[in-house]
Order: C-alpha cells, then structure tokens, then sequence
C-alpha cells in the first residue's frame, strides 16, 4: 500500500450494470479490497434481488441488493458494465455522480472520433470526452492513469493482442520487427466474451464443441491495436481474426511478425524479459520442454495474470508471439481495478493478487 493509499479513507464505490459475468467478478475483487467500500450495484432485470442470486460465489461475501441504474447514488468511485452505447449517451449524468469513473465499455477506448464511426459504424455520442478518458491499460499508459479521473475500459481480444506485442513497443526493440510486413494475430475465446445473456450463436447445444471462426477479417477490436501501435510511433497494418472455442475463460493470442535481418532468438529473449520484468501482471514463459512451454490460458483462470511467450522460425525469420489471459479478469475486471488502484494511490496489485488454481 502506497503512504498516501494509507492515509485516506477507504473511496465508496459502485458499480452501475453489475449483473453480468464482468461485473460479478469487479464485486468480487471490489469486495477483498482494503481501500474500497462497495455501496451499491446496479442491475435493470434483478432490481431488488440479492447480489449473490445472480452471482452465487458471493454468498455470504455480499450482503448488497441490485437497484436500478436510476437510484445509483453519489459516490467517489464508479465502475460502468454498461452495454455499449449506453455510457456515452448519458455520460454527463454519470459524471455527476462520481469524481472518478472507469467505464468497461467500449464507449470510450478509441481517441479518435473518426475512428470510433469507422469500427462502430455510428457517430460517437460525446465526442467531447474521449480526451478525458485514459485507455486503461496499464502497461500502456501507467502514468498517465496515476491520479487521473476518467479510464476507459480494454477489449479483451485487443488486451491479449496488445500484450503479445508489447516487447516491441519500446524505442529500443521496436526496430528489431520488420513492420512493413504488418502483424497477423489470431485469437482463440472462450465462450465468456459472448456475456451472460444467451443469444442463439451462445447457446450450448450450438456452441459445444465448436472451433468457429466467427471474425475473421474486421472485428472491433483491431482498432485498439492500431491505436497502441500508433501511440508506439510504429506504422504497420493490423489483421485480426477471432475464433470461439470450447472454453468458459480465456483468450490465448497468436501473433505473426517477421524480424530483421540479423535478429536473434537471444535478442528476442532480452525483449520479451524486459517486459515482463517491468510489469507486475506480466510474465514471460518460455521453457524448452514439459507440457507448460507456452502461455496457456487454462492456468489463468479468476487472475489478473498475462503470460506471454515467442517462438522463433530461422529459417524464414517468422515470430510468433504468444499472450494467454482470462478475458473476464485481465481483459476487463482486473485491468479496471489496476487502474482504480493507480487513480487512488494505492499499489497497482491491490485485490489482485490471485495467483489461478492447478489442476481446473
């Protein structure tokens, strides 16, 4: 805990669209946590239910009742799990509310208006407010989100993306990628990203067993890998696909790059070490045998954790990068409460230091 964390009183939080499968896991890591008291949750269809109806793994750790949207009160801190759309259009109410506000939607990700039109296929709703959100990121814009108010939420697949590529967006290893050759990325999801309302395309019967390629070419989330790779003055093209598999938990990111001439697997080690040295939630897995060489996103499960990991192809100079998190945790819950620590002054691993379960 940071002095100034421990000097002040805890910060009095909410969360407005708290009933889905993200915002169940900000109430359980909001609930362990020392310097947030959480006052009240928000859910339109279980207004007035119990919190642990919805989420029975808190059963005795909430004693909370949904309220509407509507009868949210003022509070220091407000966590928003609203659909998309929703944020932006009524944005200035909910600044009223709080001083501080993480939005997990996608409402606010892109810096661009133009940008946000091109992907969502709409004009942005408050144009006005993109500036005041901090992508919410940390290992992207850690101090920019030290002491800020306003931080946006992060798409998994972009998160687990962007990770992949993070030892390489620093001013002394990104030459070491040919970038004309741009980066291929596949991702693998589990069924989780869908959210807790079923559709037909969620439906179990429908989506056991399936390998289903369901964005190959133009999901949303490329635009926030552009935008990193922008803010790392890197020009490259992004080519995105996104495939469902049989998992609840967990996105694994396989990225394609092509390395310069003279680039070593040696080179390529002190990168990626670097970057993992650097970040608390980072780590770098690389193991020349057993069954746990590479990043898994099985043994992520319920932490905060990204693994990444590289292999590299001599022969035709290919790299593929490798980053493995749980996409209710690192890519939206546990980046959310990184960011509320660094905005509060609290140390980043506040509540998050869930270490993931063997065997699950």
């Amino acid at each position: 805990m940071s002095e100034a964390g421990a000097e002040r009183a805890p910060a009095r939080a909410a969360v407005a669209g708290a009933s889905g499968y993200v915002g169940g896991e900000l109430l359980r890591l909001l609930g362990e946590h020392p310097g947030i008291v959480l006052v009240q949750a928000s859910s339109e269809r279980n207004a007035g239910s119990a919190v642990h109806f919805t989420h029975p793994h808190l059963r005795g750790r909430n004693e909370l009742r949904f309220v509407p949207v509507s009868e949210l009160e003022p509070c220091d801190l407000l966590f928003m799990c609203l659909p998309h759309g929703r944020s932006m259009g009524e944005i200035a109410r909910f600044a009223e509310l709080a001083p501080r506000i993480v939005d997990l939607s996608s409402d606010f990700r892109l810096r661009s208006a133009a940008r946000y039109e091109r992907w969502y296929g709409a004009p942005h709703a408050a144009p006005e407010w993109l500036e005041r959100f901090v992508y919410g990121l940390p290992e992207l814009g850690r101090e920019r989100l030290r002491g800020s108010t306003h931080a946006s939420g992060v798409g998994c697949n972009a998160t687990a993306s962007i990770l992949s590529l993070l030892p390489f967006l620093g001013k002394e290893t990104r030459e070491l990628i040919d970038w004309s050759r741009g980066a291929v990325i596949e991702v693998k999801v589990g069924s989780s990203e869908g959210g807790a309302a079923a559709t037909e395309a969620t439906h179990h019967p429908i989506r056991a067993g399936v390998v289903r390629s369901f964005a190959p070419t133009g999901h949303r989330h490329t635009a926030e890998i552009e935008q990193a790779l922008e803010q790392a003055g890197i020009d490259a093209a992004v080519h995105l696909s996104a495939t469902a598999i049989e998992r609840v938990r967990g996105v694994l990111a396989t990225t394609h790059l092509f390395v310069r001439d003279g680039v070593s697997e040696r080179d390529l080690f002190a990168a990626y070490r670097s970057a993992a040295a650097a970040e608390p939630f980072v780590r770098l897995v690389k193991e020349r045998r057993g069954l746990y060489r590479y990043p898994e996103p099985k043994l992520l499960s319920g932490t905060n954790y990204a693994d990444i990991g590289f292999e590299l192809d001599p022969s035709t100079r290919r790299l593929v990068s490798l980053c493995a998190i749980d996409n209710l945790m690192k890519g939206a819950a546990g980046s959310a409460v990184q960011c509320a620590n660094l905005m509060l002054g609290w140390d980043e691993g506040t509540a998050l230091g869930f270490g993931g379960l063997h065997p699950v």
